[in-house]
């Protein structure tokens, strides 16, 4: 099995350096993206096994873009991450097939363990729904 990938979307610099050094150091080849239109632009070039996607964004949010990206590839692995608990917010990402929506701050061994069992195939849904 080759180097898993993962595209990290958010327009906050500490959280991208933060999830680069967290994942890189797990063996995961990891992208950056500072905000949408970058991440859709990467996109053309590779699909990643899994995409951190930030809510608020400038410029196009992380709604916009997760309908974007599940036009393109409907099984593209996304988790969503947000500084707000909308639930309204939360539960149309759902519907649009995210894998999990994670309030920031988040714990980074919860998402780090969560990662690991997307792109391996163990992950179960918490929301109910069927994989």
């Amino acid at each position: 099995m080759g180097e898993k990938s993962i595209l990290v979307v958010d327009d906050q610099i500490g959280v991208r350096r933060l999830l680069v050094e967290t994942f890189r150091d797990q063996g995961f080849d990891v992208d950056l993206a500072a905000n949408g239109y970058e991440a859709l632009e990467k996109l053309n070039d590779k699909a990643p096994d899994l995409i951190l996607l930030d809510m608020k964004m400038p410029g196009m949010n992380g709604l916009e873009v997760l309908r974007q990206i599940k036009q393109r590839f409907p099984d593209q692995a996304v988790i969503m991450m947000t500084a707000y608990g909308e639930l309204e917010i939360v539960n149309e990402a759902i519907n649009l097939g995210v894998k999990e929506c994670i309030t920031k701050p988040f714990d980074i061994n919860q998402l780090r363990e969560l990662a690991q069992r997307i792109v391996t195939g163990t992950y179960r849904s918490s929301y109910g729904l069927a994989e």
